[in-house]
């Protein structure tokens, strides 16, 4: 019994010895799996963030406080009282008005890849990456000047009655840019919310509209858009010179890439130079937001370097959250300048 006892006793002190020992071996466990993926903590940490974020966007068009979007309203109605026959076109421009407008559906289901299949990106950083691209895109005031391409594409069907928002009139911009004239609705293609380049039969890319917004094609008679014209060409929009980095997904903005770089060796084949469509911003914006220019200035820095995007994942961060703090009162105050 003795010796039992001893035994016991020796174990239980050998266990009792070994406690801060396994409480260590578990922190550390901890400490190597954070330093695993450190971005995947910052993935889990924006999910909520941004959703929200999006959330308030749509409550902010519900409550009247996004400029552009009010502005597209008053526009669809004058158009609807001067020329019914485009009602159809005209109705699909006023879903941009709400939830239902295509812009904001593709912010929605940018997020849903996200969070349900994140095997479609190619690490935790694209994903982090992916969160806060949407984070921007749904700040109000950014999100109203990307509205200033359907909105002026209202004011093009009103054949000058209407005056453009944010951008010169269409001869300043053509003039300004040497840029060919792709009828109305130009500043809508290389949008994905709106279309995508096809591939025709003989091997050439063409723009192709969604739904009804190819009554655009047949109601102004704008003849097909290719994309060898339209890329050295093209005329300025919102969309493709300061928010595409934004309001495309990472497999749009790869798309675009390769059809770019296809379009070059093409006519490098033939001798003849080719300049990407997204080498230089066109002239063209007037009025746009402050925070629209910080950033196209910030994804500027960050395609330059790409090697160092952890740093600008962190100044985002902090970016964002300053905006996200006065996103309601700069949004209401730009809706009061607009006339």
């Amino acid at each position: 019994m003795i010796l039992i006892d001893d035994n016991h006793s020796i174990f239980e002190d050998t266990m009792a010895e070994m406690q801060p020992l396994k409480s260590i071996i578990l922190v550390l466990i901890l400490l190597l799996s954070a330093c695993g993926d450190p971005i995947k903590e910052q993935v889990t940490q924006q999910i909520p963030l941004t959703e929200q974020r999006i959330e308030l966007l749509a409550q902010a068009l519900a409550d009247g406080q996004v400029r552009n979007a009010n502005l597209i309203s008053q526009y669809g109605e004058r158009l609807l009282e001067s020329k019914p026959s485009y009602k159809p076109l005209i109705d699909e421009f006023l879903k941009d008005t709400g939830t239902k407008g295509p812009m904001y559906v593709a912010l929605v289901d940018r997020l849903n890849t996200v969070k349900n299949q994140p095997q479609m990106f190619e690490n935790s950083q694209a994903i982090y990456d992916e969160l806060l691209n949407l984070y921007q895109a749904a700040d109000p005031v950014l999100y109203s000047d990307a509205l200033s391409d359907p909105l002026n594409v209202l004011a093009d069907m009103s054949d000058g009655t209407l005056p453009r928002v944010n951008a010169l009139s269409k001869a300043q911009s053509l003039a300004a840019n040497k840029a060919q004239d792709f009828g109305t609705g130009e500043q809508l293609i290389g949008n994905p919310a709106y279309g995508n380049w096809t591939t025709g039969s003989n091997g050439m890319s063409f723009w192709a509209w969604y739904g009804m917004y190819s009554m655009m094609g047949d109601v102004f008679g704008s003849r097909r858009t290719n994309y060898n014209d339209w890329g050295r060409n093209r005329n300025y929009s919102y969309y493709n010179d300061y928010g595409r980095k934004r309001y495309s997904s990472p497999n749009q903005l790869r798309k675009q890439t390769d059809l770019d770089t296809r379009t070059k060796k093409s006519f490098q084949s033939r001798g003849q130079k080719y300049t990407s469509t997204y080498s230089k911003n066109r002239t063209g914006a007037s009025s746009i937001s402050s925070q629209s220019k910080s950033a196209q200035t910030s994804a500027n820095r960050f395609a330059s370097k790409a090697s160092n995007k952890s740093a600008y994942a962190k100044s985002s961060k902090s970016a964002k959250n300053a905006s996200f703090r006065n996103s309601k009162s700069t949004t209401s105050r730009s809706f009061r300048r607009g006339k």
